[in-house]
């Protein structure tokens, strides 16, 4: 994609290829997205206003923001049969709505500081936006014949605001698309291994088979042991924790990170696959540093997952870009944090899928194919 050829018409196209907000209630949810995403816009500002030398990252976060407006509001359009390009409005007037680049030939300006114009229009902005809202509090907006010039307000406000921040709109726009490919791409593709290049001896394998089943010691005391290939591997496992939850099947995620992500530090020290081969690998991603980050990333998915009854019922697309967002945020320097959001959703939703069914029957037999990125669990004999 050409960033400085993007129009307004194939950005829009694009960008509700990943609509989901369409519902019986007509424009109401787009409605209501656009709303706060403007509020987050300004929550940015205001965000850098308060915390003017802690607050880092203002720039980025004005562009993204900028292109989840934009993104809603090109859904509110095509939800009422609109062309991005038919409310570009006063611009379009001066023959400039075509592509986003002529909407803007200016050169982005790095915005260090809010500024009073930028502001303004900012409130201008949501000002706009609200009464978009409240005309749709009132009754079927769709059908409202004053809607193409409300929406036509909203957009010039955008890009008004953008020209203010020196933040242009292509870029927002084009980090959007990559931001929604990220989470609902139109096609799955999934990545090569980490360790494709690696000695045999080094890789994970492409195909595993792991027991996990639970056993009573002394004084009533539960624990889970690990079997593969009729050997028992690694500790035996409690919850460590004062409340049992029976956190001692969690090593089913660290098996669906490795089958589904290509990727698990925990599994490679268990079955002593580290890539010594290359020292720096070995170190900065096979290391200490980074079990303890895995461990992290398990630890926090389980607290999420706790509270939503293991994600049951979830499907892919369903969980929470937030949340997904997080815990790659748990990864930021390590090879996995190039895995795409999607791909880190599905080894969730492996890992949690097992969970589940190790935390019913108290024992379950894993199997992790690595080239076809998933895992699934079944019946262990007695």
């Amino acid at each position: 994609m050409d960033p400085e050829h993007l129009g307004l018409d194939e950005y829009q196209s694009r960008a509700i290829r990943t609509d989901r907000t369409r519902s019986s209630s007509g424009l109401d949810l787009a409605v209501l997205g656009l709303f706060g995403e403007t509020g987050s816009l300004l929550s940015e500002t205001k965000k850098k206003q308060r915390d003017a030398r802690s607050y880092l990252g203002y720039e980025e976060s004005v562009v993204e923001e900028m292109g989840d407006v934009l993104w809603y509001l090109a859904a509110v359009a095509g939800h009422a049969g609109l062309r991005l390009s038919e409310i570009a409005g006063r611009r379009a007037a001066e023959g400039a709505a075509s592509t986003f680049a002529a909407l803007q030939p200016q050169r982005a300006l790095p915005l260090v500081v809010p500024t009073a114009a930028f502001e303004r229009t900012l409130l201008r902005l949501a000002g706009d936006v609200g009464r978009l809202a409240a005309m749709a509090g009132r009754g079927d907006l769709a059908a409202d014949p004053t809607l193409p010039k409300l929406l036509e307000a909203v957009f010039d406000s955008l890009a008004s605001a953008a020209d203010e921040a020196g933040v242009t709109l292509v870029e927002a726009a084009v980090r959007n698309l990559a931001k929604a490919e990220d989470r609902w791409p139109t096609e799955r593709t999934v990545p090569p291994l980490f360790d494709d290049t690696f000695p045999p001896e080094e890789r994970l394998p492409r195909s595993l088979t792991v027991d996990i089943f639970e056993r009573t010691g002394g004084n009533d005391r539960r624990y889970v042991v690990q079997r593969c290939n009729g050997i028992f591997i690694g500790d035996r496992l409690t919850d460590n924790i004062m409340k049992p939850d029976d956190y001692r099947f969690h090593d089913a995620f660290h098996y669906a990170y490795a089958a589904v992500l290509g990727w698990s530090p925990v599994t490679r020290a268990l079955f002593r696959l580290k890539r010594k081969s290359e020292v720096r690998v070995d170190e900065g991603e096979d290391g200490a540093r980074a079990i303890l980050i895995e461990e992290g990333v398990a630890t926090f998915v389980f607290g999420e997952a706790k509270r939503l009854d293991f994600f049951e019922g979830q499907r892919p697309g369903d969980l929470g870009f937030g949340f997904l967002r997080s815990v790659r945020q748990f990864v930021r320097g390590y090879e996995v944090e190039s895995r795409p959001l999607w791909l880190w959703e599905e080894a969730i939703l492996a890992g949690n899928e097992a969970f589940r069914f190790l935390r019913e029957k108290r024992r379950g037999r894993l199997q992790l194919d690595l080239l076809g990125r998933r895992m699934s669990v079944e019946e262990l004999p007695e």
